[in-house]
């Protein structure tokens, strides 16, 4: 794992807000779907904001984009915020735009 990479995690009502910080990496890809996948119990919306990235390497946007698929039976809806939505977030997904 980026030795940097760490996730903040804050819930209120039925929304968990996560917020990634340092670099994503492999391993970092992998954190965030562990952290999703054991978080997600009760909660109706997911949001990732991005805007703390600083490098977001090829496979570790890879590993995220191409697992993420795992958590689909849970069927929450994820919106990706910040300056690094689009490079993080699969096709098809929600970006929020703004200064989240």
């Amino acid at each position: 794992m980026a030795s940097n990479f760490k996730i903040i995690f804050h819930r209120n009502s039925d929304n968990l807000h996560l917020t990634l910080v340092g670099d994503f990496d492999g391993t970092s890809a992998c954190e965030l779907l562990n952290a999703l996948k054991e978080k997600c119990n009760g909660v109706h919306r997911v949001f990732i904001n991005t805007s703390r990235l600083k490098e977001i390497y090829p496979f570790g946007q890879d590993t995220f984009q191409n697992n993420l698929y795992l958590l689909k039976p849970q069927r929450i809806p994820f919106e990706f915020t910040g300056k690094n939505a689009t490079q993080i977030a699969p096709e098809g997904l929600r970006f929020l735009q703004g200064p989240h």
